[in-house]
């Protein structure tokens, strides 16, 4: 099968996002200039560079109480901070909770009953708990073609890890399995590590 997006796939469903899978899911937290904390989960999300530390994420769609926007791009415009949360497989009912859409003034924290925790470098709420938490300045954001696309990137600044996550000087990820998202409505977790030692190591 090939098609070209502008003509269709004619199908029931888009497979573009079943195609690009597993994606890492960054659970990005914001905070309003009225101090409203937001909360909201996002699988176009990855770490773009080592030095400085970098990551980006995109946002696609607004909601009715923004022009052409999300509350996450929306805060992150006017505050130049956010926090990239990662996603275990035992929070998936409450990142998916926090997906909801909900008025601007809402607290997605308190609607998924989540611990909201200070942030060290940035004024910013983290989730509490989780295996790692980024947090980021903003460095740029760029509209994209389409309509309400935005792509935002961000230095980090702070790095938590939660202390039973490093095993012998690592971040293992075996000890919370990482959820990714796929296509459609689908999930999974990361439960199999193996190493590939490349040709120049």
């Amino acid at each position: 099968m090939f098609y070209r997006p502008q003509d269709g796939h004619g199908l029931p469903h888009n497979p573009f996002n079943a195609i690009v899978t597993p994606r890492p899911i960054g659970w990005i937290s914001t905070r309003d200039t009225d101090g409203v904390n937001n909360l909201a989960p996002y699988s176009f999300f990855n770490a773009i560079a080592y030095t400085p530390p970098q990551v980006m994420f995109s946002s696609t769609g607004a909601k009715p109480d923004h022009d052409t926007s999300k509350d996450s791009v929306n805060n992150i415009r006017e505050t130049g901070v956010f926090c990239v949360n990662v996603v275990e497989y035992a929070a998936r009912d409450a990142m998916n909770a926090s997906s909801a859409t909900l008025a601007k003034e809402v607290d997605e924290f308190a609607h998924a009953g989540l611990e909201a925790v200070e942030c060290d470098t940035i004024a910013c709420a983290r989730v509490g708990g989780a295996p790692a938490s980024l947090e980021c300045k903003l460095t740029q954001i760029v509209q994209l073609p389409g309509a309400s696309n935005w792509l935002v990137l961000g230095e980090v600044t702070g790095v938590h890890m939660r202390d039973d996550c490093i095993v012998n000087g690592r971040f293992d990820i075996s000890t919370f399995q990482p959820l990714t998202r796929l296509g459609y409505r689908d999930y999974s977790r990361v439960t199999e590590v193996f190493e590939i030692i490349r040709p120049d190591d």
